[in-house]
């Protein structure tokens, strides 16, 4: 009798997961051809060949406030993937991301015999720590991201293992500048800082008045410096141009539709809300000013509950072990002090090409085909035993 095919579930949440996970499924693929891969996904996962469940974006919630609103609809779709799950039977589930919702649906079907595992760490070495035991009941393995999580969790006696980071894989070490601004339509010798004030509505809503302040400030002081500001969708452009209009800084600031990587490998400096894109910040080798604040209720129990256990919380940061690059969290993120930091960025030509130096250093740490790590590590897992 023929043994059936490898059986992969996986979920996956929002357009980084998704990316996240096609690689994983067509590095797979390229190891065992027959392979069955079912779960949550998007269009890039659905092309490398995933049967869907559900679609990716129906997980796109972020923040301890935000999931409430959801969680009835969130409840009921997990409830559903683990029965669905159970019927099918995979040989190894992978929760790509999205912890809130992954751990859970792990912990189920890991106390129903299947194998687990979550590629992307949540945070937990930064807030709310005591989730790692909940992490050691659900999953057999964690795929970390960044070189430092693995430490983390051999402390609480999780199995983890660093893969790299795939925008490290698909970013060049070295970006072609020129090409980039040309790419942009900007002049070679042009002064240019770009502005990224989040992928989601609820960013662009807290960070995108302030950031437009800053860039009006710094046009005030240096006049002959051009904005950009990339765009994740129609949706957070709509938002960043009625603040530009309410601003009256609508002629001073350039919006894309995307091209957030062609804008940060053109920038001389770029002012970025923390989180993924001040990593590809760093990848492109832009030096940045970083930014977040948190939803009021949010920050609220962040603080009361004293959830947050790190000094610095911006990706280059925690990457180098040191404040590389200036950070401003809540209600230090205004105008001025953004404008303050940025004009100092862009008066220290020695110091931004250490920067870029030091940015490099990083990139070759986490370029380590994660992809092809990631499915090694998937397969071994899901082997016999």
């Amino acid at each position: 009798m023929q043994a059936r095919a490898l059986r992969i579930g996986v979920v996956a949440g929002e357009t980084s997961g998704d990316q996240l996970g096609a690689a994983l499924i067509a590095a797979l693929r390229a190891r065992v051809p027959d392979a069955e891969v079912r779960g949550v996904c998007g269009p890039a996962m659905r092309a490398a060949g995933c049967v869907a469940f559900a679609d990716a974006h129906e997980l796109a919630v972020m923040g301890l406030v935000e999931v409430l609103a959801h969680l009835p609809r969130l409840l009921r779709l997990r409830r559903r993937l683990r029965r669905e799950f159970l019927a099918w039977r995979p040989d190894v589930f992978v929760g790509i991301d999205a912890p809130e919702f992954n751990l859970g649906l792990a912990a189920q079907l890991h106390a129903a015999g299947v194998k687990t595992v979550q590629y992307v760490s949540p945070q937990v070495w930064a807030w709310r720590q005591g989730r790692v035991r909940h992490i050691a009941r659900a999953c057999d393995l964690v795929l970390c991201l960044l070189p430092f999580e693995p430490a983390f969790y051999a402390q609480y006696a999780v199995r983890a293992l660093f893969v790299g980071h795939p925008l490290a894989d698909q970013i060049p070490l070295d970006a072609d500048r020129g090409a980039a601004r040309s790419a942009l339509g900007l002049a070679p010798d042009a002064n240019v800082v770009a502005l990224l004030p989040g992928s989601r509505r609820g960013e662009v809503t807290r960070l995108g008045p302030d950031f437009i302040a800053a860039a009006l400030a710094l046009a005030a002081a240096l006049p002959a410096v051009e904005f950009i500001a990339p765009m994740a969708s129609p949706q957070v452009r709509a938002l960043f141009e009625h603040d530009c209009a309410v601003a009256g800084a609508a002629a001073r600031i350039r919006v894309l539709d995307g091209q957030a990587r062609l804008a940060l490998q053109a920038a001389d400096a770029t002012l970025v809300a923390s989180g993924t894109a001040s990593l590809e910040a760093l990848l492109c080798r832009c030096p940045m000013v970083v930014a977040y604040r948190f939803g009021a209720l949010t920050a609220f129990l962040v603080r009361a509950l004293r959830l947050m256990r790190i000094p610095r919380f911006s990706l280059p940061n925690l990457l180098a072990g040191e404040a590389l690059v200036p950070e401003f969290l809540q209600e230090q993120v205004s105008g001025p002090a953004l404008a303050a930091a940025l004009q100092a960025l862009l008066a220290g030509d020695a110091h931004r090409r250490s920067l870029a130096a030091r940015f490099r250093e990083i990139h070759a740490t986490l370029r380590q085909d994660g992809a092809v790590r990631a499915a090694d590590a998937v397969l071994e897992l899901a082997g016999p035993g």
